[in-house]
């Protein structure tokens, strides 16, 4: 059944809210279940797939106009363990996305010249811009996580050592929640996302790389490494989530075992971020109007002659 826009949204704010953390929630992460299909919709894929493809339509329709308005600007933050699915889910959630309203950043392992600077700077440098949404695929939380997780990394930081101290979580815990409220305050919308995907769905998605040459490239070494750190991930990602969510840039735990529900809950996600922005095409004055009403006689003019 073909939903209204305005149906999809209502139903968006609802289907969302058991993923949704925010500051002084009792939240553990053991307690959420991977496997997850939510309510309604339980184990209905093609259901799911249907929804999915109309609410890429409302989302191209409130995105048109937030390009056009021009005033706010969306932060889509990306976080998971590997073969969670983030690249699928931007790809398919975004997929109807007009590509100049859209910016993509991947961040890798830091370079020498990011390392020159202080851990947000190369993040602040690929912020949106106003009437944009941007993605940011791994971000500045890669510091109380895999940092948290390979403490010898700091060292490359080259910071000072009478600020390296048992407080510098703590600290960064802080610096991200006070970062995100300036964003906020200036008016860019942020939600940020975890894919939470089992050890074993991991386990069976990177043999499913091994077994087929065209997804080899996806993986390396180091994914299967990090497997060993599964625990010390875990416990880094709980800390990080109960640490840095608060009511202006809510954490989304999702899921992540089957793929089309995690985008699923990601385009409601956006839909319910966009849809609360009131969004509005521009408004055409009067003294506008008259001089679009002369260019279209003009033209016309030109169409009889």
């Amino acid at each position: 059944m073909k939903m209204k826009t305005a149906e999809i949204i209502e139903d968006s704010k609802k289907f969302i809210a058991p993923f949704r953390v925010t500051a002084g929630q009792n939240f553990r992460l053991e307690e959420v279940d991977p496997n997850n299909t939510g309510q309604g919709i339980a184990g209905d894929k093609t259901k799911a797939k249907e929804l999915l493809q109309q609410g890429v339509k409302a989302l191209a329709d409130l995105q048109d106009k937030l390009y056009a308005q021009d005033q706010w600007a969306i932060l889509l933050i990306f976080q998971a363990m590997d073969a969670a699915g983030k690249d699928g889910a931007i790809k398919h959630v975004m997929s109807g996305v007009n590509p100049q309203g859209c910016q993509v950043y991947s961040f890798k392992s830091p370079s020498a010249e990011d390392l020159n600077h202080d851990y947000l700077w190369r993040s602040m440098r690929c912020l949106p811009e106003r009437g944009r949404i941007g993605i940011f695929n791994r971000s500045y939380y890669e510091e109380t996580l895999v940092v948290r997780v390979h403490p010898e990394l700091l060292a490359k930081q080259r910071i000072p050592e009478c600020l390296m101290t048992k407080d510098i979580w703590d600290d960064r815990y802080k610096d991200i929640r006070h970062f995100e409220r300036y964003l906020t305050n200036n008016g860019v919308v942020i939600r940020k996302f975890f894919l939470h995907v089992s050890a074993d769905e991991q386990r069976k998605r990177f043999l499913q790389r091994l077994d087929s040459s065209a997804k080899n490239w996806k993986f390396s070494e180091a994914d299967s490494r990090e497997r060993g750190f599964w625990n010390d991930y875990m416990k880094a990602y709980q800390e990080t989530i109960c640490n840095t969510a608060a009511d202006y840039a809510p954490w989304y735990v999702v899921p992540a075992n089957n793929k089309w529900f995690t985008r699923l809950v990601v385009a409601a996600v956006v839909i319910d971020a966009l849809a609360a922005l009131n969004l509005q095409y521009p408004q055409v004055g009067e003294a506008q109007r008259q001089q679009l009403e002369i260019a279209k006689k003009a033209l016309e003019k030109e169409e009889r002659q």
